[in-house]
């Protein structure tokens, strides 16, 4: 038999990126899927309004250049249209932008445990991952990072607030951070939950990326604006590398529903943003559930609750989140629960009340 087509070696062992399970229906009990970090609310009925109308013209091929969702972007954040750049979803940039800096063998500097997608996105890519371990607290350990920058690294990613632990970095702190990272190496904040931080002197990704010709600012539609489904993230950054982004990126990407989405979303930003609030109290409600039943967990930053575990027993506190109509995220040192809606969220205080003798003494985190 004659050979057949084969892919690179290395992405032999690839794993696929894992979504988060759906929730298992259970007679006589509403269930609910805390494990994907999506918004609970529906859509508000402007934006879906606006999607169906946009859908009437589904024959046609979406706006390539994004006019409209762009002329939004710059108005909210008062930014030059030639500082962005949009993607299907803000992983879809992380790859484009690692597909346009590495070549083979470059490495790529990010802390861990933190965004699944990364060693995918650097495999994919052709780069070499540079993993570095997060602190106790579960937040990055910035003066490793900056040790861990060699002559062969290309580009940085720092996740704030981080995903899956959820403690977010401090102005300062990265500010220090980047005078430590020479400026020909690409630094990709990655803030797609930036709308639900609030630690007092956050980093303001925004302004770093308008005095650093090196800084890359991630975001996202999908976590507080609640467009998941639509997959639209957008990039703002140096002009430079926002047009190598465009130029890059696929044809056609955003489809045309998810444009009009987006662009009504920004418009409905204030009653969004109410219900990001509503979000946060709860999230303030469930940690100090957690902690008051005695676990010991991360500061939490984003919409979700990190669960240190021993890796042998994830998945006794699964089949507990299971038992209560819970489908949690399960990852190497833990699992991650999603804020949701108030009777999901009064489950997992139950939750944390029945498996506290499962906690883990203290947080480690491997390469």
């Amino acid at each position: 038999m004659s050979p057949s087509p084969q892919p690179r070696p290395r992405l032999g062992g690839l794993p696929p990126y894992v979504a988060g399970r759906l929730p298992v229906a259970r007679p006589g009990q509403v269930v609910y899927k805390l494990s994907s970090n999506e918004n609970p609310y529906p859509p508000l009925p402007g934006v879906l309004e606006a999607a169906v109308s946009a859908a009437a013209s589904m024959n046609r091929y979406p706006d390539m250049g994004n006019t409209a969702l762009y002329a939004a972007l710059a108005e909210t954040y008062d930014v030059p249209a030639e500082r962005l750049a949009v993607a299907t979803g803000s992983t879809g940039l992380i790859y484009q932008l690692l597909a346009a800096f590495l070549e083979p063998g470059d490495e790529v500097v990010y802390p861990w445990r933190s965004f699944e997608a990364y060693p995918i996105a650097v495999t994919v890519a052709g780069g070499a991952s540079v993993q570095v371990p997060l602190r106790p607290d579960g937040s990055h350990d910035l003066d490793a990072m900056a040790a861990a920058v060699s002559p062969r690294t290309r580009v940085v990613i720092l996740c704030s607030p981080n995903n899956p632990t959820g403690p977010a970095l401090t102005h300062a702190a990265v500010s220090d951070f980047l005078d430590r990272v020479p400026s020909d190496v690409l630094v990709l904040l990655d803030e797609a939950y930036v709308e639900f931080v609030r630690l007092d002197g956050a980093v303001d990704g925004l302004a770093l990326q308008r005095t650093r010709s090196n800084v890359v600012v991630l975001r996202t539609f999908s976590k507080a604006y609640g467009l998941a489904g639509f997959r639209v993230g957008y990039a703002i950054g140096p002009e430079p590398i926002a047009a190598v982004l465009r130029a890059v990126s696929l044809p056609f990407g955003v489809n045309l529903v998810a444009q009009a989405a987006a662009v009504a979303s920004l418009a409905a930003r204030t009653e969004l943003l109410e219900r990001v609030e509503a979000l946060v109290a709860e999230r303030t409600r469930v940690l100090a559930g957690v902690r008051e039943a005695g676990w010991s967990v991360p500061d939490a930053q984003g919409n979700f609750v990190w669960f240190p575990l021993a890796t042998a027993r994830i998945p006794d506190f699964v089949a507990a989140a299971e038992g209560l109509g819970l489908t949690v995220r399960p990852l190497g040192e833990g699992v991650r629960v999603t804020i949701g809606e108030a009777e999901a969220n009064d489950r997992v205080v139950e939750l944390a009340g029945r498996t506290v003798e499962l906690s883990a003494a203290d947080l480690r985190w491997g390469t």
